[in-house]
């Protein structure tokens, strides 16, 4: 009888994972291996959030340990590096073929291809199941330079897995509730706590282990985050319970109140399989056809999966591996200093720096329209700022951060993946949030020493660019505002712009 070993990678943490299912079906159990592995080379790949670094070790440990009280063998290994544990596990048990499930990543992908080339044994590659696309492409042929709207992605996606449709249309009548999803949270609204798990004897060890590396980001103190498929599953029921109802209409919300708003917070369980997409789907759409929850705030749930994530994986594979690099803007200025301390004087921007370092956690707009608007105005190169979002979150993976960072929130790919740049000025912070209150900046002013930056970095940048965005129906409205400039309007805004950006590069 053969023997099988399954390597399952650390993000990877499926309950029915289809490496292992099929493995078993061939051979048995008793002649199924499961191997994981802590590679220090991967843990020193760059500074990580060490709050990320305690949820996917003390994840991968009790995963190791549930498979074990399902009776499988696992082989659980620390080494140098992947490649050197793998080939200790075969000289130490000979299987005759290794399983695998496709990485998400470009470069884990091409380590795995390597492995059939470079092993003794056969090397079988199944497939990836934690993505839709995997069993639906919406856009097989892509056209190499053609853009892809992401609303006509996602219409696609819910036609093929039939999710909040009746007879072919959507539920409702209406496709996409994101005029609804706008609101400012009121200063009476208090969201609850996040949910938080106490940390077991595990997850302190390796909450010691972690601390004492040498580089990273953040602190392991404080860590509460889910780290078994039974407390993620947890955490997603109190978001059903305590916020989805809400989630909706202060999606878009800022707050220096409250972590997340109403946001479920789930997304790193699901970046590592600890919770799956199309259950949270169709428990989403099961709230709302019940009606416990209201529509606007279903499908934008669903949207931000089924659309949002689908989309962004699909563009990190249609691009790659030339994304990182793409820089459509001409872009080349470095990070300030204050991204790795929070300390500046522009409360929403120390607010969602600190409230990263921190937890390791954003929500999508504090993220979007607070520190990616923030560094395109800005200039900072966008392989710089899609290194700092590697290292920041708690959820960063590689392939998620370059069509989030390089592809959509800086338009550095050329509009391939979002048709115009999500930038703004201090009014729409002021707006969508309560952070300018009390900051020593006024939203209001232009240029000047009491003038917000995010305003005459946003008139510097329409100015520098003017040109290009006049050309794309999708900008020219960007600059529209640029008549209500005077000459001296215009070279204030210039003169602030240049001596803030100066006064970054002095800091670093």
């Amino acid at each position: 009888m053969k023997h099988i070993t399954v390597w399952i990678i650390g993000d990877q943490l499926l309950k029915q994972h289809p490496a292992l299912k099929l493995a078993e079906a061939r051979v048995g159990r008793d002649n199924v291996r499961v191997m994981l592995v802590e590679s220090k080379r991967r843990l020193h790949h760059r500074p990580y959030q060490r709050k990320k670094l305690v949820l996917l070790l003390s994840a991968m440990r009790h995963y190791a340990d549930a498979l074990r009280q399902r009776g499988y063998t696992v082989d659980y290994r620390q080494s140098a590096t992947f490649v050197d544990a793998i080939r200790d596990h075969i000289e130490a048990y000979t299987p005759d073929t290794l399983y695998t499930m496709a990485s998400a990543s470009y470069g884990g992908r091409q380590g795995q291809l390597q492995l059939r080339e470079s092993l003794d044994i056969q090397v079988e590659i199944i497939p990836n199941t934690q993505f839709l696309v995997g069993r639906f492409n919406p856009i097989p042929d892509p056209l190499p330079d053609k853009r892809y709207v992401m609303e006509s992605f996602y219409r696609e996606m819910r036609r093929n897995f039939n999710v909040l449709m009746d007879d072919g249309e959507p539920v409702g009548g209406v496709w996409n509730y994101d005029k609804e999803n706008r609101k400012k949270l009121p200063t009476t609204d208090t969201p609850p706590p996040d949910s938080a798990f106490e940390p077991d004897w595990i997850t302190r060890a390796v909450m010691e282990e972690v601390a004492t590396l040498p580089d990273g980001v953040g602190s392991v103190t404080g860590f509460a985050y889910a780290v078994t498929h039974e407390q993620a599953q947890m955490a997603f029921e109190r978001f059903v319970q305590e916020r989805f109802v809400k989630f909706g209409p202060y999606e878009d919300a800022l707050s220096g109140r409250s972590h997340s708003v109403y946001h479920s917070v789930l997304s790193p369980y699901l970046n590592i399989g600890l919770l799956e997409p199309m259950a949270l789907i169709h428990r989403a759409e099961q709230e709302a056809r019940s009606g416990n929850v209201p529509l606007n705030s279903a499908e934008g749930f669903i949207r931000q999966i089924l659309g949002w994530r689908e989309f962004m994986y699909w563009q990190y594979w249609r691009q790659m591996p030339g994304m990182t690099a793409k820089n459509a803007w001409d872009a080349h200025g470095e990070l300030p200093e204050f991204v790795w301390t929070g300390k500046t004087p522009m409360r929403c921007v120390g607010h969602a720096i600190k409230r990263a370092l921190d937890t390791g956690y954003n929500h999508h707009i504090e993220r979007l329209m607070v520190l990616s608007n923030l560094f395109m105005l800005a200039g900072v190169d966008p392989s710089a700022v899609n290194a700092w979002f590697l290292s920041v979150y708690i959820d960063a993976y590689e392939w998620v951060m370059p069509p989030n960072v390089i592809g959509m929130s800086l338009n550095a790919d050329g509009g391939l993946t979002a048709t115009k740049p999500y930038i703004a000025s201090a009014n729409y912070i002021n707006k969508m949030g309560d952070l300018c209150a009390g900051c020593r900046y006024n939203p209001k002013q232009r240029h000047g020493n009491d003038a917000c930056p995010f305003n005459y970095l946003y008139w510097n940048f329409v100015l520098q660019h003017e040109e290009r965005l006049r050309g794309n129906p999708r900008t020219s409205r960007l600059t529209w505002g640029l008549r209500h400039l005077d000459a001296a309007d215009r070279d204030a805004v210039q003169r602030d712009a240049t001596a803030l950006l100066a006064s970054w590069q002095a800091d670093t």
